[in-house]
């Protein structure tokens, strides 16, 4: 069971070989079990975390012989036997394995299922495939997916592995990342590049940048796919990976991704959950890129979800 525990002191921690290459908010899920990671980022933001005795931001991959200064926290300690998952959802994650060799595992993650778990999540994905694979020496995520987001999702299976990848997500076009997505309203246009900067704020979440503010760069092509009469499936591909990319520049342009809790339009959301979608119409359906390690090309493909494809064939025979 869990256990309230108490890091009364600082600890000043040593990277080793394993940990090389892991982003700093890993390593301190990692090391403090049970910390929502909501407090995570906010001991990161406020410096009181630090590497080499400097500042540093959430993303930052930790090199081997880093020190890294982890403050006194309060948490709820977690041990790794007390992760017990139920059947169903051991039975869901290990269906939506697409692929595995001595490198990768690949999954067609199922929507609602997050990638980590936090304060109101008691299991993440990583910790399901960490249940069901007890003897694998190492897995860790080498990118995200929104929880209401399914799709293709890659699991590192040892540290060369994640590190290569990290380097190719660094580089626009290193890793092709290709979504389809059902929008609110009939698409009017051809192909678009979506050229519109983002800012992450406490506040009000992620949203377009005002005029010189700091922001990142954010990259989407989109295409339509088919117009229906009140709603587009679009293919999108990214070509830089921000937080609620995708959804946030639809959302921009006034074509909100349908289901969308956060950035949608919540009345038509309502109004199509009764009539069949309980969800987010988003999915990460195409990956490709190529390892130089092992010169290896891959290419994933992550079918729609049944209650998407449903969905879209309700559209297709102007059902609703």
């Amino acid at each position: 069971m869990n256990v309230s525990e108490v890091l009364n002191k600082v600890q000043k921690i040593e990277v080793d070989e394993k940990h090389e290459g892991q982003r700093v908010d890993n390593f301190l899920l990692c090391h403090l079990k049970g910390v929502p990671k909501t407090h995570i980022y906010k001991i990161v933001r406020k410096g009181e975390v630090r590497v080499n005795k400097g500042r540093i931001k959430p993303v930052y991959k930790l090199k081997l012989g880093d020190v890294v200064r982890i403050p006194p926290v309060r948490y709820k300690a977690v041990r790794d036997r007390d992760i017990q998952p139920g059947k169903h959802l051991l039975n869901q994650v290990l269906k939506s394995v697409i692929y595995e060799d001595d490198d990768l595992l690949v999954l067609n993650k199922p929507a609602g299922i997050a990638v980590h778990r936090g304060s109101r999540i008691q299991y993440g994905i990583i910790d399901v495939l960490r249940f069901i694979f007890p003897d694998a020496p190492f897995l860790e995520l080498v990118h995200r997916l929104d929880r209401a987001t399914s799709g293709c999702l890659v699991v590192a299976k040892n540290r060369l592995t994640l590190i290569e990848l990290h380097e190719l997500l660094k580089v626009n076009n290193n890793i092709e990342k290709s979504y389809q997505a059902l929008v609110k309203g009939c698409w009017d246009r051809d192909e678009l590049l979506v050229d519109i900067p983002l800012v992450n704020d406490e506040k009000q979440g992620v949203r377009p940048a005002k005029k010189g503010e700091e922001c990142k760069i954010a990259k989407t092509i989109i295409r339509p796919n088919k117009v229906f009469r009140e709603m587009t499936l679009l293919d999108i591909s990214l070509l830089t990976g921000r937080t609620h990319q995708i959804r946030v520049h639809t959302a921009s342009l006034g074509f909100p991704v349908v289901g969308d809790n956060k950035y949608g339009d919540f009345p038509f959301n309502k109004s199509i959950r009764r009539l069949g979608l309980k969800r987010m119409f988003l999915h990460a359906y195409s990956l490709k890129f190529k390892l130089k390690r092992t010169n290896k090309q891959y290419h994933f493909i992550a079918q729609l979800p049944a209650e998407l494809n449903n969905y879209l064939i309700q559209l297709e025979n102007e059902k609703i």
